[in-house]
């Protein structure tokens, strides 16, 4: 062998070996952003508070129908899974109106907190989220582990969350 293939070779096991860890190592997930969410009634919830827990995070708005159609699912999420830890936090965004905002929340009775991103920076904390829904999974040391646009796979989630909920 050449000395240039030597190194072409040596580079392409180096950088398989380095994806390879990434891909299976934990630690290769970005930390969630260090944000304070403000409630509908005003009350600051702050990621690092919540540290310690899984804790989904979904951007969502009441004019996207995937949106509205998740609703219930995450009330059941919140339900089963919110007393053994999880936090679910529904994230509305910056340009749904405020009086929309919380007049669906009461209408649904929607049980898990539900922020508004006032001025977009949560959504661009988040790598500028612009799609709705996209929901955040952040394992309970504050690492982003799933991303997801679209509608989310309940019965997965669960099970992921599920597999945080027993490893604490």
């Amino acid at each position: 062998m050449k000395t240039k293939e030597i190194a072409i070779v040596g580079f392409a096991v180096i950088l398989a070996g380095l994806l390879g860890y990434l891909w299976m190592s934990p630690s290769g997930a970005q930390l969630a952003p260090d944000v304070t969410i403000e409630t509908l009634d005003g009350k600051p919830v702050s990621l690092t508070d919540l540290r310690g827990r899984p804790v989904l995070v979904t951007f969502w708005a009441t004019t996207c129908p995937s949106c509205v159609k998740e609703i219930p699912h995450l009330a059941e999420l919140h339900q089963e899974l919110g007393p053994a830890g999880l936090a679910v936090l529904g994230v509305a965004m910056a340009y749904d109106p405020p009086e929309q905002v919380r007049e669906l929340v009461e209408r649904r009775s929607l049980p898990y907190t539900i922020g508004r991103d006032n001025d977009g920076r949560v959504a661009q904390a988040f790598g500028n989220v612009s799609v709705t829904p996209t929901s955040f999974l952040i394992d309970p040391e504050g690492r982003i582990v799933q991303k997801k646009l679209g509608s989310l796979d309940i019965p997965a989630l669960k099970a992921r969350i599920r597999g945080m909920l027993t490893a604490g």
